[in-house]
């Protein structure tokens, strides 16, 4: 069976590597590769790819977890109300999304920080993975900020959530000095454009957990500042593995490797010296 990446770009992702090597290790016939669509051709790479007899399972990434929901027929309950898909399975020959960004990014956090009950959250985003996370997390925590540069996708977000939360612009960054942890799923800092992070060091103290996820590179200009500062960090890479985790028990009905999938993915980025 086919497995595909769907996004653009997606040449530098490692999920390919990542997926094939647990397919490798379970003995499962299958490939995974990365599918660079442009959003002219989505619907024709639907029909023509997705659609087809050989296709197993997909991913979705920027910029289409939300886009791609047009061209589904069916969504867990879960992804609807997040609004955002990240996996496709095909099921009797319709089309189901589902998201796994949300368990997938909140393990990776739960086990680096640890209890969530008692926390303040800064999240800079309101995309498609920021849905997740802001959906799994908002109920949880004791506040939830979003902040994003267009002040009014970051209030659509925050009146489809329930729990004490709070929106703004990028431009207010200043609540960030008083959470617990940092939160970004824009994708500032991420390859090729590794020079840049979405929050001045001014804002960073040693009180705050910092949590890229962008995983390429491993250590993004936002994680290097947060460590100056004194903050604990949480790459990308973990949330990567544990929602792949997720979509491989969907596509195929078995529990991959947690292991085997991070040190491939972690192997390939190290690789090309990222």
């Amino acid at each position: 069976m086919k497995f595909y990446l769907l996004g653009y770009p997606v040449e530098h992702s490692v999920s390919p590597i990542m997926h094939n090597a647990a397919f490798e290790e379970l003995g499962l016939p299958h490939n995974y590769k990365a599918l660079p669509v442009k959003k002219e051709t989505l619907a024709k790479t639907i029909d023509e790819k997705i659609r087809a007899d050989s296709f197993g399972g997909a991913n979705v990434t920027i910029p289409y977890k939300v886009e791609i929901i047009k061209h589904l027929d069916i969504l867990t309950e879960s992804a609807r109300k997040i609004g955002a898909i990240n996996t496709i399975k095909k099921k009797n020959d319709k089309l189901c999304g589902y998201n796994t960004d949300a368990i997938g990014g909140v393990r990776a956090l739960t086990e680096n920080y640890g209890e969530l009950s008692d926390s303040k959250i800064v999240l800079l985003g309101a995309g498609g993975a920021a849905r997740a996370l802001a959906t799994e997390l908002a109920p949880r925590v004791k506040e939830l900020t979003i902040l994003n540069r267009s002040e009014d996708e970051a209030e659509k977000l925050v009146n489809s959530l329930s729990g004490n939360v709070n929106y703004g612009s990028l431009a207010e960054k200043s609540v960030i000095k008083s959470a617990d942890i940092l939160i970004n799923t824009t994708p500032v800092g991420m390859y090729p454009n590794i020079n840049e992070s979405p929050v001045e060091t001014e804002y960073l103290n040693k009180n705050l957990l910092v949590y890229d996820i962008v995983y390429n590179p491993v250590k993004t200009k936002l994680l290097k500042q947060a460590e100056k500062a004194g903050a604990r960090t949480l790459g990308g890479l973990w949330m990567l593995v544990y929602q792949g985790f997720e979509s491989f028990k969907i596509w195929t009905g078995i529990e991959p490797n947690a292991e085997t999938m991070y040190k491939a993915a972690k192997n390939a980025l190290q690789v090309v010296g990222i």
